[in-house]
């Protein structure tokens, strides 16, 4: 076997820079566009939620989360209040928190244990009030509760009859569009003109089709929507509720629209996104098409407008690139200039990151199949390779800076990603050929993806590995089961081992999903014998390479017991494998200590079973892991 000494390669990018907190990230102009907030962390390496002047640039924290950084906030349209989400030791269960930024004082707005809450609407119209979803009357559906930001006083809005699983407000804040599931496994378009009046049904979408509610005009007339029907992939539609006649605004013949661009306050429509191999922009609205035009020669990549004040003035734009930081400008409409605010890791810069390509193969029934290689600095093929697999499925990969690809090129293997069957963004036919392939012809996009690798001489046969996390920790699960010599080893994070036991233990909020998840994947009621046949925890015994698991204690989707259940299926039958299991995790390592630490034992398990270099193992203060290794026969 071929070491990291045997072969040149750059030097080792730290993981810590890899995988550490950003310095910055996701920042959001405030409405009135006289303030600036983003992520960072603080002293302790929590990411809290910091706020600046937007014309100054020292900055304060808002928030003092004790040891789970804030992922995701929003500005409301009062002056000076932010709203945050945060949950548990990764639950899921979101609390709202309101930020008062004069006084920095917090106040759980939604403080019900068990309950999940999710920001539904802010309107500028109703400064005051803001819309939230809750399962507080029933775990397994969300009602609509209006909620004042001043007093925090708490009001039902909307019930749910069981079936609603989104909903849509219009400019005045009320709740006039839903989207609910269908028995069939589809999906139906519920509109009432205003709350008083009883839902009807617009539109039936089977369980082979896709739609969504996105927004209503600013005078609630015309309603838009993403939807398949008479297409292969989703277009973006404008309904007319008075004559109830639909007019195309955008569409592409194979690639499903990815991002719908409105202005602030006017809800017009002004530009679609469209993700082929890259991300590509169609301009509706004359009145930007010279905005964009400006914004694509600020710099390279693929740049995505984050937010914008209530005058439209002012936008704040990131740009994209596959080997560097994300860039944030501020962007001037008037003046058409744009000033660089920071990237989200500068220390990126100076590192010896490899760029991204796009490529497509032939699946071995004629289906073609698209992703992205990436190939080491250094080294001579045939290489060590990782098949990194996407979760979901129902996502896809994309292009663009991503620490797990530039790690493992760092480390010197070939990294490819295939978007599968079953993925979205190219069309209903593509995700469709997914339906009940999990294990099967889902798995042999995988090893055909494996085989071009091969075949174009970039892969030693002998050194490959397989790697994901949710579906792609399944696939690597799978991968090591079903096709026991074609991998070196395989690392899952929160994969499901056994699909009859994932079915029966999903979020009570996902209920309503359940027969859409029928479709997709097989009915464990009617057809149990389907689902044993395609989970790998039922032939844990074939597997014959090594296996490293990570897991967080506290999944919602994933429950800890599908990686408990095939680490003691593997002992059973002495076969080789890791567990890593971290205690104040969910679905995925938010803590970087944790992240820190998974990496660091994934990193070193590749190394051992495919040669390439590795930082070594040293101990992370802060990590929850507690890791048994059971080292088979």
């Amino acid at each position: 076997m071929a070491t990291s000494a045997d072969l040149t390669f750059p030097p080792l990018i730290p993981r810590t820079v890899l995988f550490g907190n950003p310095q910055r990230a996701n920042p959001q102009l405030s409405h009135d566009g006289q303030y600036l907030a983003y992520l960072a962390p603080n002293e302790q390496d929590v990411l809290q939620v910091w706020v600046r002047r937007a014309d100054q640039t020292e900055a304060r924290p808002l928030t003092q989360e004790p040891k789970r950084g804030v992922q995701a906030y929003l500005w409301t349209y009062l002056p000076g209040q932010l709203i945050y989400a945060q949950d548990t030791d990764g639950d899921e269960n979101f609390h709202l928190f309101r930020v008062e930024i004069e006084t920095n004082t917090v106040r759980d707005l939604t403080p019900f244990p068990g309950v999940k809450a999710q920001p539904l609407g802010l309107e500028p119209e109703r400064p005051q009030e803001m819309l939230v979803a809750l399962n507080r009357r029933d775990p397994q559906c969300f009602d609509v509760y209006r909620l004042n930001l001043v007093s925090g006083a708490l009001a039902p809005d909307t019930e749910n009859p069981g079936s609603i699983v989104s909903w849509v407000a219009d400019a005045q804040l009320q709740i006039r569009a839903a989207i609910a599931t269908t028995a069939d496994g589809g999906s139906a378009l519920l509109y009432r003109s205003d709350p008083s009046q009883d839902w009807e049904m617009l539109r039936h979408w089977g369980p082979d089709e896709s739609g969504n509610a996105v927004d209503f005009s600013h005078d609630g007339q015309i309603l838009y929507l993403l939807s398949t029907h008479d297409a292969n992939a989703l277009r973006l539609l404008a309904l007319d509720l008075s004559s109830r006649q639909e007019t195309v605004l955008s569409e592409d013949p194979q690639y499903g629209v990815d991002d719908v661009v409105q202005h602030p306050t006017q809800r017009t429509v002004q530009a679609v996104g469209f993700y082929r191999d890259r991300l590509h922009w169609h301009i509706l609205a004359p009145e930007i098409e010279a905005d964009f035009a400006a914004l694509s020669a600020v710099r390279p990549g693929e740049f995505h407008i984050v937010s914008r004040d209530l005058a439209d003035n002012i936008w704040l734009v990131a740009y994209i690139t596959d080997d560097g930081p994300v860039y944030y400008y501020r962007y001037d409409r008037t003046s058409r200039q744009s000033e660089l605010l920071f990237s989200n890791q500068p220390e990126l810069e100076a590192q010896p990151l490899v760029p991204i390509k796009p490529i497509s193969l032939a699946a071995r029934d004629g289906l073609t199949l698209h992703g992205y290689l990436t190939l080491p600095l250094g080294g001579e093929t045939p290489l060590a390779a990782v098949l990194l697999v996407h979760g979901g499925p129902w996502v896809r990969d994309v292009w663009g800076y991503s620490p797990e690809v530039q790690w493992l090129a760092n480390r010197g293997y070939a990294v490819l990603q295939i978007n599968y069957r079953g993925s979205t963004g190219y069309g209903k036919a593509f995700l469709n050929a997914g339906n009940r392939e999990w294990g099967a012809k889902m798995h042999d996009d995988l090893i055909d993806g494996v085989n071009w690798l091969v075949e174009q001489g970039i892969a030693d046969p002998q050194r490959v590995a397989i790697m994901g996390g949710s579906y792609g920790g399944y696939a690597a699960l799978a991968g090591l089961a079903f096709t026991p010599t074609v991998f070196a080893c395989g690392v899952d994070i929160v994969g499901p081992s056994n699909l009859l036991t994932l079915l029966e233990s999903i979020p009570p909020y996902w209920t309503p999903l359940l027969a859409m998840m029928y479709h997709r994947l097989g009915n464990p009621e009617t057809e149990p014998e389907f689902l044993q046949a395609r989970s790998p925890l039922f032939a844990a015994d074939q597997i014959e390479k090594p296996l490293l698991i990570g897991q967080g204690a506290n999944d919602p989707r994933v429950k800890k017991a599908e990686s408990e259940q095939i680490v003691a299926a593997m002992r059973t039958a002495a076969k080789p494998v890791t567990y890593a299991l971290y205690s104040d995790e969910g679905h995925g390592f938010a803590r970087p200590e944790n992240r820190l630490h998974f990496y660091a034992l994934a990193e070193n398990f590749l190394a051992r079973y495919l040669g390439g270099q590795a930082e070594p193992l040293t101990d992370i203060p802060g990590t929850t892991a507690v890791v048994q290794e059971f080292p088979g026969t």
